[in-house]
């Protein structure tokens, strides 16, 4: 049996990328020595699969659509940072209608249970969009308190995203996993 390494994500639309990418340019000016996340990366996970056999992908992607279905689009805007693990992870935060996104990154959490995914234990959902790593701790404040000047334009989230993460074979450090979706569903009132 095959499998893939996949996710569900909510992916911001291009304009708000190009607002991401000018306040990291800012970003790296800071001193210290962050491996930073490429743009495909950009995203925020709603529900980490890891290896799903080719077997239950389908099944996988048919709860999808209907958990899709089921959320309206809603409003998100990019926020605000923070980091988790000492400084190991620097993170672009939410705002908006940040219980939707909850509502839809739980519903994406039951279609793999339902599916028969493992999943890890279930945490209550943080939106983050990590752009920044660090093997070891870093002090990563001055970067936080300049993420907190930062807001993106608010858009209109109108899809669930099925996202294929590819792990780098070439063992060149700090090489970025590719990411592909590979199946993209319309929220209930969108398309």
């Amino acid at each position: 049996m095959g499998g893939m390494r996949l996710f569900a994500a909510v992916l911001p639309p291009e304009g708000v990328v190009h607002e991401l990418a000018a306040e990291v340019a800012e970003l790296k000016k800071l001193p210290g020595s962050l491996r930073w996340t490429g743009r495909p990366g950009w995203h925020f996970t709603l529900a980490f699969y890891g290896e799903v056999d080719d077997g239950v992908v389908a099944d996988l992607s048919a709860r999808l659509e209907r958990a899709a279905r089921r959320s309206e689009p809603f409003a998100l805007a990019l926020r605000g940072g923070g980091q988790f693990g000492h400084g190991r992870a620097l993170w672009v935060g939410a705002e908006g209608d940040l219980e939707a996104l909850r509502r839809l990154a739980e519903r994406a959490e039951a279609a793999a249970r339902k599916a028969g995914v493992a999943m890890d234990e279930h945490r209550r959902y943080k939106a983050h969009l990590t752009v920044a790593r660090s093997r070891d701790a870093a002090d990563v404040r001055p970067y936080v308190a300049a993420l907190g000047e930062f807001t993106s334009r608010t858009w209109t989230v109108a899809e669930l995203v099925l996202v294929r993460s590819n792990l780098p074979r070439s063992g060149v450090p700090g090489e970025q996993p590719r990411y592909e979706a590979v199946a993209r569903w319309p929220l209930g009132g969108a398309g």
